[in-house]
């Protein structure tokens, strides 16, 4: 049996590539996403990350300011950043009763130890405090270009095993994958995911147009295959670090190979470059296809 798509902005099909995406911002983006949102679909899914030394207030004012401007606010849980059941739950607590959050996403965080007591996000998922707020759905990461501190069984045995367990607790499972420059890679481990009985829809992490050496420091920041051979489908020569790349190629290539066969999918933007640029950047490719 499919899983549900409770996800805003999904019931249609979508007329193009860019069509019901969603995008992600940091706190101090709010100024950007008020300049942004005319340009912006109403219910659009705005994620708001977890960063290290960012105070929780504003993560909250964050949530609040994404819902009054009419759109659907998705903030993170970095797992391992966590230090204490009480500022999970606090937290927690704060945007589903101040903002209307009713969707989330979690991940592990990037340090190797727990600041508190979870380690990883199916932790968080096995605390029962998503479905005791009221949350609709979960968000959690793919890595189409594998896992860092993962083999390729592990990843998939846990990407099985977290969307069971949100199944299983009576939300709905959301899988947004790291950003990546090649569309093969994705194309290839969305067929995998398929055939391996994962049914929950999908959101394609696409990084927004910026500037060549962000993009490529991004990319090794964040474990992404940038290799010149890699780079140079995507547009990029690793001679000529100088000016911007955008993601025309790369939606053009998933727009040719995607099928019935991979499911439901979506974009999510990563707006490196800035959040006004990316949404730029979309209308632009929407009024063009």
């Amino acid at each position: 049996m499919s899983t549900p798509i409770l996800h805003p902005n999904w019931a249609r099909p979508a007329r193009n590539m860019v069509d019901g995406y969603s995008i992600e911002i940091t706190a101090k983006d709010v100024a950007a996403l008020e300049a942004a949102a005319p340009a912006m679909p109403g219910e659009t899914p705005v994620a708001i990350t977890f960063l290290p030394g960012e105070a929780m207030a504003a993560r909250v004012a964050a949530a609040v300011r994404v819902r009054a401007l009419g759109f659907e606010p998705m903030p993170h849980f970095s797992a391992r950043r966590i230090v204490s059941a009480d500022e999970f739950e606090s937290y927690l607590a704060a945007v589903a009763e101040q903002a209307g959050v009713r969707r989330c996403f979690v991940v592990a965080g990037d340090p190797a130890e727990a600041e508190g007591p979870y380690f990883d996000s199916g932790a968080l998922i096995a605390s029962g405090a998503f479905e005791r707020s009221g949350m609709r759905a979960i968000g959690i990461g793919g890595h189409p270009e594998g896992h860092p501190h993962m083999t390729a069984e592990q990843g998939w045995a846990v990407l099985q095993s977290k969307c069971a367990a949100i199944t299983g607790r009576g939300m709905a499972p959301l899988i947004v994958t790291q950003f990546a420059f090649d569309a093969g890679a994705v194309l290839d481990w969305l067929a995998e995911l398929r055939r391996r009985g994962i049914d929950a829809p999908v959101r394609l992490g696409v990084p927004g147009p910026a500037g060549i050496k962000t993009l490529v420091r991004f990319a090794a920041r964040c474990g992404v295959g940038a290799s010149a051979a890699v780079l140079g489908k995507y547009g990029i020569s690793i001679g000529q670090l100088l000016g911007t790349a955008g993601p025309d190629r790369l939606l053009a290539a998933l727009a040719t190979g995607l099928g019935p066969q991979h499911g439901p999918v979506r974009l999510h933007f990563y707006p490196f470059g800035g959040v006004e640029k990316t949404v730029a950047w979309i209308g632009d490719y929407d009024r063009a296809h």
